[in-house]
């Protein structure tokens, strides 16, 4: 028996730091939703007890680094599984950009291991046991849009917001969260985003004010690391995208445009500079 996954990347349409913790992380609020680029996982239960990863892309870890091996390995010690699987990971979203590829994939995993091994664990179930593999892996268990509190992992589920092109370009860079995080001077923050105005676009629909209503206290860091992230923002707009921003800790920026014409003229504009250029729809 085989299983399929879809692990779509999520982006930021808001990201506010609060607190540093006792426990090392930070307290966050943020608004996250998922668009149309995504990792597929195909599973296979072995007749031996082990797992085994294996993926196109010649670029990322197939051992115990691997989030989906993570995943794999934690179901099977909390549940007892003396089975093995075969992981095969067609990578699509850019890794380490701030689109929380590694993580989706971790949660595709539970996911599809859940029903491959017909365990019956419930999907509050599999996000407690992905709060243990990273903060957005409990968003990426549940899908669709949230508000996410605590180091992300309290969700509160919103509406879809209103349907536009996202074009996601990631510079040829790879960002660490650990380093970003630990840069951001909490206390020196000036400008925090207003959720509760996202919040509200989207429960109206209102495609204008989300625009509007965009903010990551993480950019500033980013940009002041990496001036490329930053031209590759100014370029977006320059381009004429309806409301741009970084995602998570970047370095992948999004433009959220309403009609398909300047989304094309966007991902060519950007395509002559930059490699990884994506033009996709939010997922609804």
């Amino acid at each position: 028996m085989k299983v399929f996954e879809k692990a779509p990347a999520k982006i930021n349409l808001s990201l506010d730091v609060l607190s540093k913790r006792e426990d090392g992380y930070h307290e966050v609020e943020m608004v996250m939703t998922m668009v149309d680029l995504a990792d597929r996982l195909e599973m296979q239960e072995l007749s031996r007890d082990t797992i085994i990863i294996s993926s196109q892309a010649g670029y990322i870890p197939l051992d115990e680094k691997n989030l989906a091996f993570q995943a794999a390995r934690l179901i099977k010690e909390r549940y007892d599984v003396r089975r093995g699987v075969y992981i095969h990971l067609d990578k699509k979203i850019p890794v380490a950009a701030g689109l929380a590829g590694g993580s989706s994939d971790a949660a595709a995993t539970l996911r599809g291991l859940n029903r491959l091994w017909e365990l019956n664990i419930s999907n509050q179930e599999l996000m407690e046991l992905g709060a243990q593999l990273g903060s957005d892996v409990p968003f990426c268990v549940q899908g669709g849009t949230a508000l996410a509190s605590g180091r992300g992992e309290r969700l509160e589920p919103l509406p879809s917001p209103p349907q536009c092109w996202v074009i996601l370009a990631k510079p040829p860079i790879n960002v660490s969260t650990g380093e970003v995080y630990g840069k951001l001077k909490v206390s020196e923050i000036q400008n925090h985003p207003s959720i509760p105005a996202m919040v509200h676009s989207i429960r109206t629909g209102r495609f204008d004010l989300m625009c509007r209503s965009l903010g990551n206290v993480l950019e500033e860091v980013t940009l002041d690391l990496f001036p490329e992230v930053r031209q590759l923002r100014q370029s977006m707009e320059r381009l004429g995208a309806d409301g741009v921003l970084m995602s998570g800790s970047g370095p992948t920026v999004f433009g959220l445009v309403s009609k398909y014409s300047k989304a094309a003229k966007i991902y060519n504009g950007l395509r002559g500079f930059c490699k990884e250029v994506y033009a996709v729809r939010l997922l609804i």
